[in-house]
């Protein structure tokens, strides 16, 4: 096939032609926003899932469908090296400039300013270039005391008012908000707090690992009245087809039902590798329909560029002692597991292991799925430590 005319797209956060199997999720999302909007309460949503399974595609998605119901966003992507007031100021300074842009901005716009740049100063973090053209006096006793569970929550209420003066709502999206501590989640909680009381248009709607709904608990008590938490897994058989399917038929091409099934089979319905395999077959078939014997002869290229990059990336940010770790989760089998079994394979005490459980963790690696249990992060990990550690330490 012209590769050129390639419909799938296996790439971080990379729309699908078709984004099958998600239409309980936007539809959950689009009530939120409506009702928001309306100045109606409705519960915010954390989106949890393992890696690959398109968390950061809904994220996108939900963002372009706020937007015409009369939104503004705030789009944010945290990581292990940024704290949250670096990574949501410069997202609220853009948000705030665009209000300020609207005819007829006023007040609240301009005290929206004033409260960020108290933020700011009272924080006196870098932020790079975010307080360029805040040229504005910062309202002394707001947001800069240096508390995050203080000011976060006075800077979100005051972009929200100057939403609200302009006849807009904000949607804050935040990615990966397991990599935010335990002081950082409580703040963004306890702010979500102040804005529906208040009744204010202001979502936050965030995706993260499955430890997520754990985390906002231990935050706050009172995170699952605030939040609802949505579980974005695999694909079904069906979806997986569709999501195949689809895309090649709007290039005129068709896939035997035998291949369907083999991609299903070799991915277990998670998207980011349906797409892959999809890529690969693509690009491998010679003429169509796609049968199973090009599935087949694309699934070692398929695994070899998952090897050398969705695997590898988050491989090699282990130490030697982290991956032992791993690798003798893999040879227990794709999981999760019990902490004393993993223990047991190593011949070591679970005390022992906190510390190593504990940075793998933090680095994204595993999840604490119930209370003893590990799990891998990544789907099919277990596979690829196999394939990079052959002999198990």
């Amino acid at each position: 096939m012209n590769p050129l005319a390639n419909p799938y797209s296996p790439g971080a956060g990379a729309p699908p032609r078709e984004l099958v199997g998600r239409d309980p999720i936007l539809q959950q999302a689009e009530v939120l926003l409506h009702r928001v909007k309306q100045g109606r309460p409705e519960k915010s949503l954390l989106l949890t899932g393992l890696r690959g399974v398109g968390k950061t595609v809904l994220l996108n998605e939900i963002a372009r469908r706020a937007v015409p119901i009369g939104y503004q966003t705030a789009e944010i992507e945290a990581t292990e090296s940024r704290s949250l007031a670096e990574s949501i100021a410069p997202a609220l300074r853009k948000l705030l400039f665009t209000l300020d842009r609207l005819e007829g901005a006023g007040n609240a716009v301009r005290r929206g300013m004033a409260v960020l740049k108290s933020f700011l100063d009272g924080f006196r973090v870098e932020v790079g270039e975010v307080t360029v053209g805040l040229d504005i006096d910062p309202e002394k006793g707001s947001a800069d005391s240096g508390d995050l569970e203080a000011d976060l929550p006075e800077l979100i209420v005051a972009v929200a008012q100057a939403a609200a003066s302009r006849g807009q709502a904000v949607a804050v999206l935040i990615d990966e908000v397991q990599y935010f501590n335990s002081t950082e989640l409580s703040s963004l909680i306890m702010a979500m707090h102040k804005v529906q009381q208040r009744q204010l248009p202001l979502v936050l709607i965030g995706a993260g690992l499955p430890i997520l709904p754990g985390l906002a608990g231990e935050s706050k008590s009172y995170a699952e009245r605030l939040f609802g938490f949505p579980d974005i897994g695999a694909l079904n058989q069906a979806e997986a087809a569709a999501a195949l399917r689809g895309p090649a038929e709007s290039e005129g091409v068709g896939f035997e039902d035998r291949a369907l099934e083999e991609v299903f089979r070799v991915t277990n319905g998670y998207p980011y590798f349906v797409q892959e395999w999809g890529y690969q077959a693509w690009n491998t078939a010679e003429c169509e329909p796609i049968s199973v014997a090009v599935i087949k002869a694309s699934t070692h290229t398929a695994i070899e560029r998952l090897d050398q990059n969705f695997f590898r990336v988050r491989f090699d940010r282990c130490t030697n002692g982290e991956k032992n770790v791993l690798r003798i989760m893999a040879e227990l089998g794709p999981g999760p597991h019990r902490i004393g079994d993993v223990a047991d394979k190593k011949g070591v005490k679970v005390t022992s292991l906190g510390p190593v459980r504990a940075k793998l963790i933090r680095k994204g690696m595993i999840y604490s799925p119930g209370h003893g249990e590990l799990g891998f992060t990544v789907p099919l990990f277990d596979d690829f430590m196999r394939r990079a550690i052959p002999d198990c330490p």
